[in-house]
């Protein structure tokens, strides 16, 4: 009976049968010749795991940047003073621009429209503090109460400085995590004092840890955002002014928060305009804008991720030419096999389907040795090097399918090469 006349439960049975015992005799194969088998592998092994690790390493790396500039706030906008420690550099700029100044902060809130909150920013780093920090002295941060809001900060214990304290330049302060630590180590620091300088502030609240780059923008100055000690703004100027050089700006910082519906790109330009017109060209401040940052970073990762897999992919195909020298050289050590197979009634269809299924079958153990391989690279290069790797579910689904469509092409050609044999001259081959 025609196989297109039977009933369909018979004909999936038939071609259950078939395909099962095909694979069966493809493990057996494999496992005849194992350390050819597995040399074989080894292209599908590393290309596979190079897939994962470069993936991994993407994804960690995107993790981290992302979470870093969601923190500056993808509705904020961010003004920097470029500042310089040299007089003479300081002095040129000077004759042309005033630095950044609360004019500057006053002209722009009132000019921006969609500013949900703002704040000025001086900051400073203190040469003396008590208690004695056992790490990097914390930076001193003088910015408005909203600053909270802009900044997305939350509070271990205590509380953040209000408006009251902010008008009547209160002696208080909020330490960042790393601060606390640095200063007081395990004890509570509620209620205790902090002297920076000369003038003592008052604890009041601690704020929870906080992702952390090298810096808090893309500002010159180098800081840990968890190692900050936040005061009012007006106390920064009533009690540490005098501990600034004459260098230094009036601010150094202004913060803008937006609605959901602002143009922040539109705002940027405002900004620009103002403070080239009040600077004089000066160039002595920059803007950020993490929303574009986030933007920008997704195209960065996009083409990373594009060119790592283009070149993790050149190894699948070296590892796919394998599997097809492989297929060709056990076409001539199963000749007679195959002439055996279609005297007794084999089809070609059988033997590309017998010779296909074994490469398939190298390429699936090399895909699945890999994805194991490529995952303690990640783990290992993590452990290492100190990056942040995800090992995600589409860089596995990925490689693994690259893996198994290599098998399938390069191993297509021996396969119909081998169904192509005459069966006479496949039988008397020695």
């Amino acid at each position: 009976m025609a196989v297109n006349q039977l009933l369909l439960p018979e004909r999936l049975m038939l071609t259950y049968q078939q395909w099962s015992r095909d694979v069966l005799l493809g493990v057996q194969n494999l496992m005849i010749h194992g350390l050819r088998s597995l040399l074989t592998m080894l292209g599908m092994i590393f290309g596979v795991a190079a897939v994962v690790a470069m993936l991994s390493i993407g994804a960690g790396a995107r993790q981290k940047v992302m979470a870093l500039i969601e923190q500056m706030g993808v509705h904020n906008l961010i003004v920097e003073a470029k500042e310089t420690l040299e007089w003479q550099a300081h002095s040129r700029i000077r004759k042309v621009s005033p630095g950044l100044t609360l004019q500057d902060y006053r002209v722009i809130r009132d000019d921006l429209n969609g500013v949900i909150a703002s704040t000025p920013r001086k900051r400073l780093t203190p040469s003396k503090i008590i208690p004695k920090a056992q790490q990097d002295i914390p930076t001193v941060m003088g910015v408005n109460p909203n600053y909270q809001q802009i900044a997305g900060l939350h509070l271990l214990s205590g509380r953040f400085f209000d408006r009251g304290d902010e008008d009547h330049g209160s002696p208080v302060c909020v330490l960042g995590s790393a601060a606390k630590w640095s200063l007081f180590g395990s004890s509570s620091p509620l209620g205790q004092y902090v002297k920076v300088n000369e003038q003592w502030f008052r604890v009041i609240g601690i704020v929870s840890p906080q992702l952390s780059s090298q810096s808090d923008s893309s500002g010159p100055a180098t800081v840990d955002v968890n190692n900050n000690i936040y005061i009012p703004l007006r106390s920064a100027f009533l009690r540490l002014e005098d501990s600034y050089s004459d260098v230094r700006d009036e601010i150094d910082g202004i913060y803008l928060n937006f609605g959901d519906s602002a143009n922040i790109s539109e705002a940027a330009q405002v900004v620009r305009a103002v403070l080239d017109s009040s600077h004089h060209g000066a160039d002595d401040f920059s803007i950020v804008v993490p929303a574009e940052l986030l933007a920008e970073q997704e195209r960065t990762e996009h083409l990373f991720n594009t060119v790592m897999v283009a070149i993790a992919s050149i190894s699948l195909l070296v590892g796919g030419i394998g599997i097809m020298n492989i297929m060709l050289a056990s076409i001539l050590e199963r000749t007679r096999e195959i002439g055996l197979r279609r005297a007794v009634g084999a089809r070609q269809s059988d033997i590309v389907r017998q010779f296909v299924v074994e490469a398939t079958m190298i390429s699936f153990a090399g895909g699945t040795i890999g994805v194991a391989f490529g995952f303690f690279i990640s783990r290992l290069i993590a452990w290492l090097a100190g990056w942040s790797t995800i090992v995600t579910f589409s860089s596995i689904a990925l490689a693994f399918l690259v893996s198994i469509s290599v098998g399938l092409v390069f191993g297509i050609y021996p396969a119909t090469k081998a169904a192509r044999l005459d069966p006479v001259e496949a039988i008397r081959y020695e």
